[in-house]
């Protein structure tokens, strides 16, 4: 009976001691809230379908400046690099002996003229004469061929004369177009055209300017592939516009428009060859300089903007981390084309309302959940993120 009564509270501390432990494993180390980041609502949107190129610099026209006569070059009559007109005199050629050739073909000229007098009276004569038998019919045929011959001889005379003042007008060499004359090559004294057209400088046409680049086969035939699956919209030649950027990195100020395509691949480089126009009012582009440009060649249809930041890339390629509906963090590989405006251009790999990741991104990993907090572009790295999300329109 007392054993009995020893074994109750035994028996309750022991069940007390159990309690107590199972309370305790229960409790256990506080859990840490998932990570707060920032997501862009995404939705699909048109954007410009840009492609970034190399292209060089050439002039819209480019003339060379020739000796056309020979003779020994006087003078040099502008200044090098500067800007001149048409029909403005650059060179002079020594004039002495070309005035000399047109006087003796005036001279020439003249006699000829003189013997066509003679010829036309004889002739006159002969033929008052023949029809009463007083000259033969031989005297009369050789009068007329002598008047025939000596009218010949006037014009060929004349175009002698002609020939002699357009040699004697090439002695002053002027400019074939408006444009800049570039350094002179050769020097005066020196003896030019003499047997060939000895080039004196060049004038070159900087305003506009044409900007010379190419595109491959696969990026021309991917643009059609699009554009037939109803994903591209491409526009027309003249429509499409070029932004150059210059050397230092700085956006050149005037705009450019596409005005040759060609219709063949170019077979030393496996590339179309395309050419813009750009403005230069200013001189501040220069034939030959080699820059980056910009072609927008038509736009892009239920495409997905994404900032830098949001896009990440490893070995596998190009991805984002995404908030589900279920609050956990997956990853989705995309395909991006180009960038524009410091925003990814996204054309595949995300659908409509993902929530992707932007801010936090260190904080996340696939798998695990996550508070998602509109974002905000202006926020500092690792604010709290507040708002409304900015979604594509």
């Amino acid at each position: 009976m007392k054993s009995s009564l020893l074994r109750a509270p035994l028996c309750l501390a022991l069940l007390a001691l159990a309690a107590c432990s199972g309370k305790g494993k229960e409790q256990g180390p506080p859990q840490m809230p998932p990570p707060e980041v920032g997501v862009l609502k995404v939705q699909p949107q048109n954007a410009p379908l840009t492609r970034d190129l190399v292209g060089r610099l050439s002039p819209y026209r480019s003339a060379d400046v020739r000796a056309r006569v020979a003779g020994v070059l006087l003078k040099r009559t502008y200044e090098e690099g500067t800007d001149v007109k048409k029909g403005q005199l650059l060179f002079q050629i020594d004039p002495a002996p070309l005035k000399a050739s047109l006087n003796a073909a005036q001279a020439a000229l003249a006699q000829a003229q003189a013997t066509a007098t003679n010829n036309k009276v004889t002739a006159k004569r002969v033929r008052e004469l023949a029809p009463k038998g007083y000259v033969s019919k031989a005297d009369l045929d050789n009068a007329l061929a002598a008047e025939r011959n000596s009218d010949a001889a006037v014009q060929a005379a004349r175009a002698n004369v002609e020939t002699a003042r357009i040699n004697l007008g090439y002695a002053n060499v002027t400019s074939p177009i408006d444009g800049r004359a570039g350094q002179q090559q050769v020097t005066e004294g020196a003896l030019v055209g003499n047997g060939e057209a000895t080039l004196l400088t060049t004038v070159d046409q900087i305003d506009p300017l044409y900007v010379n680049f190419t595109m491959s086969v696969a990026a021309l035939e991917q643009m059609r592939s699009a554009q037939r699956s109803g994903d591209v919209t491409l526009a027309g030649a003249d429509k499409t516009s070029v932004q150059v950027t210059l050397p230092d990195g700085s956006t050149y100020a005037q705009p450019g428009v596409l005005d040759f395509s060609d219709t063949s691949v170019n077979p030393a480089t496996g590339a179309v060859d395309l050419r813009a126009t750009i403005p230069n009012p200013q001189r501040t582009l220069l034939p030959g300089m080699y820059v980056t440009l910009t072609a927008n060649l038509g736009q892009q249809h239920k495409v997905f903007l994404l900032p830098q930041a949001a896009v990440q890339r490893d070995t596998t390629g190009a991805y984002a981390m995404v908030v589900g509906a279920d609050g956990k963090v997956a990853r989705k590989d995309i395909t991006t084309t180009d960038m524009r405006d410091g925003q990814w251009v996204v054309n595949g790999g995300l659908a409509a309302g993902d929530q992707v990741v932007v801010s936090g991104l260190q904080k996340v990993k696939p798998g695990a959940p996550a508070k998602a907090t509109p974002w905000q572009p202006d926020a500092p790295a690792g604010a709290k993120p507040a708002g409304k999300a900015t979604s594509g329109k």
